[in-house]
C-alpha cells in the first residue's frame, strides 16, 4: 500500500502555505499508510550553513542532545517533537563526524542547505499535530504515509530517506534487487542505515548525482538498474521529480496549475488544493521522468 504526496510551488504566493497543503494532503493517505509517516520541506536556507535535522527517543531527549551540539557550535536550535533542527558549521562539514566528535546519541535523518525532514511512528494526522507542519514554509515538499506489510512498524522504517545533501526520496512499491545494490552501493561509499528497499532507492539516486548525473539523467538510469515495481517522487534543493517503473502498477495521479505542481497516489489527496477544479489532471506515463525545478 502505502501513500506518497507531493507539491511545487510556481507561485511564490504559495510558499507560506506549504506546510498546510502536504499536511491536508498526506491526512488524505490515512487509509493507505496509518501506521507512520513523514515529510520533507524545502525551506529557507540557513546562510553559510548546513541544516541537520536530528532524531532522539523522546522531545525531552533530544533537546537535550541538541542542547551538547549548541554547547560546540553555538547554533541555534528549532525544536519538533522528536526532532532537532540545528544549523552549523558551513557547507564543507561532515555532519556525521560532528555528531560524533559531540558524542550524541540521536539519528541524523537529513541534512541540506533548505532540507528539514521529519518522521514517527503515529496516524498522519497525529505526526501533523506533533510537528506543527501545518506552520512550515518553503518551495516544495513531499510526504508519505507507511503501511508496513513486509517489516516492523518503526520509525526507522518510516519515510522520506536521504541519504545525500537536500535529497530525499518517498517510495510506493518494491524492488527485487535491492539487496544487492545495497552491497554495491556499500562499495561505491553511501551509506545505508535500514534494510527498508525505499533507502537502497534513494542511496543510488545520490550515487549517481554523486558520480556526475542530474537527477533527470538518475531516474532516467534508474529504469535499467532497478528492478521491481515503484512509483518515486524525489526532492533535491531546487527541484521534485517524478518516476513510475514500465509497468506502472502503482496508483498515481497529477496536477498542474499556473501556481502549482502536485502528485498523489489516489485524487482525493489532491482535493485540498486551491483551484483543483481547474487544475490540468494527468496519471504519470510509465517510464517517463517528470522533473520541475525553480
Amino acid at each position: 500500500m502505502c501513500g506518497i504526496v507531493g507539491v511545487f510551488c510556481k507561485n511564490p504566493s504559495l510558499e507560506e502555505r506549504l506546510g498546510d497543503l502536504v499536511s491536508s494532503m498526506l491526512i488524505q493517505m490515512t487509509d493507505r499508510g496509518p501506521d507512520s509517516a513523514g515529510v520533507a520541506l524545502y525551506g529557507a536556507p540557513a546562510p553559510g550553513a548546513v541544516k541537520l535535522t536530528l532524531r532522539g527517543d523522546t522531545p525531552d531527549h533530544v533537546a537535550a542532545e541538541a542542547g551538547k551540539l549548541k554547547a560546540v557550535t553555538h547554533s541555534e536550535i528549532v525544536l519538533h517533537d522528536t526532532h532537532a533542527v540545528v544549523p552549523v558549521g558551513d557547507e564543507a562539514v561532515d555532519p556525521a563526524a560532528l555528531i560524533a566528535e559531540a558524542g550524541l546519541n540521536v539519528d541524523l535523518v537529513g541534512t541540506g542547505r533548505r532540507m528539514e525532514l521529519f518522521k514517527e511512528v503515529g496516524a498522519p494526522a497525529d505526526i501533523v499535530e506533533r510537528f506543527g507542519l501545518r506552520q512550515m514554509a518553503g518551495t516544495h515538499g513531499i510526504g508519505h504515509t507507511r503501511m508496513a506489510t513486509e517489516s516492523a512498524v518503526t520509525t526507522d522504517g518510516a519515510h522520506p530517506f536521504s541519504t545525500g545533501p537536500d535529497q530525499c526520496l518517498v517510495h510506493n512499491g518494491s524492488l527485487s534487487n535491492h539487496n544487492r545494490l545495497r552491497d554495491s552501493l556499500h562499495r561505491a561509499g553511501v551509506r545505508i542505515d535500514t534494510q527498508n528497499d525505499s533507502e537502497v532507492a534513494a542511496g543510488y539516486l545520490t550515487w549517481r548525482m554523486r558520480e556526475g548525473a542530474t537527477l533527470g539523467e538518475a531516474l532516467t538510469q534508474a529504469l535499467d538498474d532497478l528492478d521491481g515495481f515503484y512509483t518515486f517522487v524525489v526532492g533535491t534543493e531546487t527541484g521534485f521529480g517524478v518516476l513510475r517503473d514500465p509497468i506502472a502498477c502503482k496508483p498515481a495521479v497529477m496536477a498542474e496549475t499556473d501556481d502549482y505542481v502536485a502528485f498523489a497516489s489516489e485524487f482525493r489527496a489532491l482535493t485540498p488544493l486551491p483551484g483543483i477544479d481547474g487544475a490540468r489532471l494527468f496519471e504519470p506515463e510509465p517510464a517517463r521522468v517528470y522533473f520541475w525545478e525553480r
